[in-house]
């Protein structure tokens, strides 16, 4: 069973940065294939970004390609996502997720989940 906890949201202005954090606990986390996706107030979870178990794959979504970079450190069991030059449709809860093999881009393949950590943008 693994275990996710991100960290790193808060409230950033239009064109600021942040930058989240995912560790991962109780699995061997080098094996996993991680992502990142966001859910705004009433809309579906969105794919955002996700990196191979080794590091050297790395898939974004459309409305962050350019401006969100994915990176792993597997030695500290984390996953990260900088975010820059955020805008207000950023604004969203903000999962990491993994899952064993390849890397995936829809939320149904991903077995696991962190509880989330939300991100604003004002504008």
């Amino acid at each position: 069973q693994v275990q996710l906890v991100e960290s790193g949201g808060g409230l950033v202005q239009a064109g600021g940065s942040l930058r989240l954090s995912c560790a991962a606990s109780g699995g061997t986390f080098s094996s996993y294939a991680m992502g990142w996706f966001r859910q705004a107030p009433g809309k579906e979870r969105e794919f955002v970004a996700a990196v191979t178990w080794g590091g050297g794959g790395k898939v974004y979504g459309d409305s962050v390609k350019g401006r969100f970079t994915i990176s792993r450190d597997n030695a500290k069991n984390t996953v990260y996502l900088q975010m820059n030059s955020l805008r207000p449709e950023d604004t969203a809860v903000y999962y990491c997720a993994a899952r064993q093999g390849i890397v995936m881009t829809t939320t149904t393949q991903y077995k696991y989940w962190g509880q989330g950590t939300q991100v604003t943008v004002s504008s």
